[in-house]
């Protein structure tokens, strides 16, 4: 199934980074959200527990991206990913992109950051 949820611009202000000032001070952080999920049954019902709550979601996402100050993006990104696909099931996939547009670099960018995405382990009942 190729469903879609998605978040997108969610600003979360943490202080991830491997130079000092950025673990003291912080800065702003843009984070987008792409969620594969079988949305059939609540496109019909039109029942929140039959989808995933995009509240809850954000919620999740936020903690995990603040709850612990990163040294690099890779594992901010990668505990966003397993802290969504941990608490939600009907998730099968989840893309997981960091903007750093403040990030300490001596050049002039639009954008920097990383695109993780991260799928549910294939079980086998063999």
């Amino acid at each position: 199934m190729n469903d879609t949820i998605f978040i997108r611009g969610l600003v979360i202000h943490a202080r991830h980074g491997v130079m000092e000032h950025e673990t003291e001070v912080g800065q702003r952080f843009v984070i987008d959200l792409d969620l594969t999920a079988d949305l059939r049954e609540s496109s019909r019902t039109d029942r929140l527990s039959d989808t995933v709550s995009y509240s809850n979601v954000v919620a999740s996402a936020t903690a995990a991206f603040k709850t612990t100050n990163y040294r690099l993006l890779e594992r901010a990104a990668g505990a966003v990913a397993d802290a969504i696909l941990a608490a939600f099931p009907r998730i099968t996939t989840v893309r997981v992109t960091v903007h750093k547009p403040h990030a300490p670099i001596a050049a002039i960018f639009d954008d920097v950051g990383v695109i993780l995405t991260r799928s549910r382990e294939a079980r086998s009942d063999a």
